[in-house]
């Protein structure tokens, strides 16, 4: 494979994923920065992509973002939902993001004992 390939592939793939974000009717953003991920981060991001797909979610998209800069609240989650405020989530861990899933995602009730 030659470079001019590679980067059709890459192109390719870059197109999916924007396709995909600008379909989707959710978009969950979970920080990735280095007090999140020593706050558990990693285990709560990975809880959202298993319990989206186990769902079968696919109008709502599951990424990762940077330092949020309010460290005693991480690990923080963002839930973006078409035409309505974002709702940011903190001290989250998988049990809270699956709450998330079942009554903000699937059922648009933002679980307000978690916002922030």
């Amino acid at each position: 494979m030659n470079l001019e390939e590679l980067k059709k592939i890459r192109e390719k793939a870059q197109k999916d994923v924007e396709l995909r974000q600008k379909q989707a009717r959710i978009r969950i953003v979970v920080g990735m920065g280095t007090s999140g991920i020593a706050a558990g981060a990693r285990d709560v991001l990975k809880t959202f992509v298993e319990e989206v797909g186990k769902r079968n979610l696919t109008d709502v998209v599951v990424t990762q973002t940077g330092e949020k800069g309010l460290a005693s609240q991480e690990p923080m989650v963002e839930v973006f939902e078409e035409s309505k405020p974002a709702v940011v989530y903190g001290n989250m861990d998988p049990e809270k993001a699956k709450r998330v899933v079942v009554e903000h995602v699937v059922n648009g009730q933002p679980v307000s004992e978690f916002a922030i």
